[in-house]
């Protein structure tokens, strides 16, 4: 059995740890709080953008024949390059977060070499940029330090290029990863096809009026300038979820480290009562021995 002092120590460490968990678990809850205010409030817009866009998509697109149709909404079944950019943690402490979202991209990223379809990866999030680079794989593009700090203007930049190579007939698809918030204990990876965008799932009533109908001459122009904030503001908003989710599973993960820490301590506790009790009984033993020669 360990002596006292090698105990008090451990009980003393231990402690300390999880005061730091539980100061941490506390942070967690204070930026997840406004994390999601800004998610909702970003969520809400996202919806009628995607909204609105489906129906102008879906108008233009009955009139125009499949050769003039604009590529952002041209289905394509057969891919020769994809572009998979997902989004992972700057940080860690957050349990299987990141994973996650690391092992829905390599499920996708097989899947599609298997059919003989050219994958290149962008990341944002060190974690991710991490697991790939030590894995060997390369990286087409990867950033730091925006997953942690969402903004529009840098995630306008990083989806860019993305966007650039999809327009260029560089890659066929672009298709977004990341582990959104779900709720506070849950978190669900979201797998999004940015470009082309399906219309596979707007109802549109042809004879119903609508305010978005816009003059033949324009429709082009309107759906280039939309596709471009749509891309933009979905990039911006998976940030958003994805940092919100981030913090749930950090508070959870912390949670569970303070609960195991407090257990650690109750253990040693009761293990520090039985070695000092133990040493009282043998000096008690000895005493006694003692004088029982001296009779």
């Amino acid at each position: 059995m360990a002596n006292l002092k090698e105990i008090k120590l451990k009980i003393g460490s231990v402690s300390n740890t999880q005061k730091t968990t539980k100061a941490m678990k506390l942070v967690s809850s204070a930026k997840l709080t406004r994390t999601r205010q800004l998610s909702d409030q970003a969520k809400s817009y996202a919806i009628k953008m995607n909204d609105v866009l489906s129906e102008i998509a879906h108008r233009v697109s009955s009139v125009q024949d499949e050769e003039n149709i604009n590529k952002a909404f041209l289905p394509c079944e057969n891919p020769k390059t994809v572009d998979i950019v997902f989004v992972t943690a700057d940080k860690g402490l957050c349990g299987g977060f990141n994973m996650a979202s690391i092992k829905t991209v390599n499920n996708l990223k097989a899947e599609y070499e298997a059919k003989g379809v050219n994958v290149r990866l962008r990341v944002s999030g060190r974690k991710g940029n991490d697991y790939f680079s030590f894995q060997g794989v390369d990286l087409e593009q990867a950033v730091t330090d925006l997953s942690a700090a969402p903004d529009y203007d840098k995630a306008c930049n990083f989806i860019e290029s993305a966007v650039k190579d999809f327009n260029d007939g560089v890659t066929d698809k672009v298709i977004l990863v990341y582990n959104g918030f779900l709720n506070m204990l849950t978190q669900e990876v979201k797998v999004r096809e940015l470009l082309p965008v399906s219309l596979e799932n707007v109802s549109i009533n042809e004879n119903e009026t609508s305010m978005l109908d816009i003059e033949p001459d324009d429709d082009d122009e309107v759906l280039v300038e939309l596709t471009g904030k749509y891309i933009d503001f979905n990039m911006y908003y998976s940030l958003i979820d994805s940092l919100a989710a981030e913090h749930s599973a950090r508070m959870q993960a912390m949670e569970a480290a303070t609960t195991n820490a407090r257990e650690k301590v109750n253990a040693l506790t009761i293990e520090y009562n039985k070695a000092r009790q133990a040493a009282i009984t043998t000096e008690l033993i000895e005493i006694i021995s003692g004088v029982e020669s001296l009779k």
